[in-house]
């Protein structure tokens, strides 16, 4: 894991390169094993290095947490609920306005398929 981080920044956030891992993870993280937040990546500690690894491990990250998600959306899908045709259909999923917006994800669309999906 550590190969992954950079090692000029700190080592909060250089901690959210790793999937599932935001800046308030991070914090919190750092906080509950007592380590200093701006502290450099280099600079951290074999024995620091074990212990963020092994907190880490009360985690859901990187490829699980992806195989999740997917997961998620998928069966939502299935079960043909509003939030699953938009995922299907490329547009917006919580509700935003795309009468003026989302230009980009309707472009991609193309109203061919839209209606299909649409009408069943």
């Amino acid at each position: 894991m550590w190969h992954v981080l950079p090692e000029d920044k700190s080592i909060w956030i250089a901690m959210t390169s790793i999937y599932g891992i935001g800046r308030s993870r991070s914090k919190k993280i750092l906080d509950k094993l007592g380590i200093p937040f701006m502290k450099k990546v280099k600079d951290i500690s074999e024995e620091e290095q074990k212990k963020i690894s092994d907190e880490l491990q009360n985690y859901v990250l990187e490829s699980d947490l992806k195989r999740e998600i997917a997961s998620a959306i998928k069966r939502l899908k299935e079960i043909k609920c509003y939030r699953g045709m938009r995922h299907s259909i490329g547009l917006p999923v919580r509700w935003q306005v795309t009468r003026k917006n989302a230009r980009t994800a309707k472009k991609l669309l193309g109203r061919s398929k839209v209606r299909p999906i649409l009408k069943k």
